[in-house]
């Protein structure tokens, strides 16, 4: 964020420069876009990093969250396959051996799907929701990538403006900014 910065501060100092040396109303003008343009700048800057953070929290707790999942399918493995053993044993009609199968069942059972202590499937469920906030933070993310570029850019433009005297790039980098902060404005609330 301070190369954007910098790269504002030097447009404005041009621009003041320009307006004190020659007494240039259009300097003077093009020295507000800059700033307004900058502190579009710095807003898209600090949503783009939010999305970046909302991404890596989502993509950490839905890696934890498949990793808690695994853990109770390797468990509910273990039990039916103890079952199993148990069900071959020579003495499986045992009713001791038999009530031991059984609970085993049941265990591989409640950690398939148990709505009070979180199943493997409730754990699939919450896993895909984690992920698809995540997507979308992915998503909000590159927007905002695009609307600090571009807003980079007509500062820029704003900048050599002064520099060569040229108003059409004023107007252009004027125009880029406002479409870049009406996209940002956009992504921000929803929108797009």
């Amino acid at each position: 964020m301070s190369n954007t910065i910098e790269q504002a501060q030097q447009g404005l100092e041009h621009a003041h420069e320009a307006a004190s040396e020659h007494n240039d109303r259009n300097a003077q003008r093009v020295a507000i876009l800059i700033s307004a343009l900058a502190a579009a700048l710095a807003l898209a800057e600090m949503s783009e990093k939010a999305s970046q953070n909302e991404y890596l929290t989502h993509h950490i707790a839905a890696s934890d969250t498949w990793a808690f999942y695994q853990a109770k399918n390797i468990r509910a493995e273990t039990q039916r396959a103890t079952a199993d053993i148990l069900d071959s044993l020579p003495n499986a009609a045992d009713p001791g051996v038999r009530q031991r199968a059984e609970a085993s069942r049941a265990e591989a059972a409640r950690l398939d799907d148990d709505e009070k202590t979180t199943g493997r499937k409730q754990l699939k469920e919450k896993a895909q929701e984690i992920e698809r906030q995540r997507n979308e933070a992915f998503e909000h993310y590159h927007h905002f990538e695009r609307v600090v570029g571009a807003l980079q850019i007509s500062i820029v433009l704003a900048s050599v403006s002064i520099v060569t005297r040229t108003r059409p790039l004023a107007w252009i980098a004027g125009v880029i900014g406002g479409a870049a902060a009406l996209y940002g404005v956009g992504v921000a609330y929803g929108g797009l």
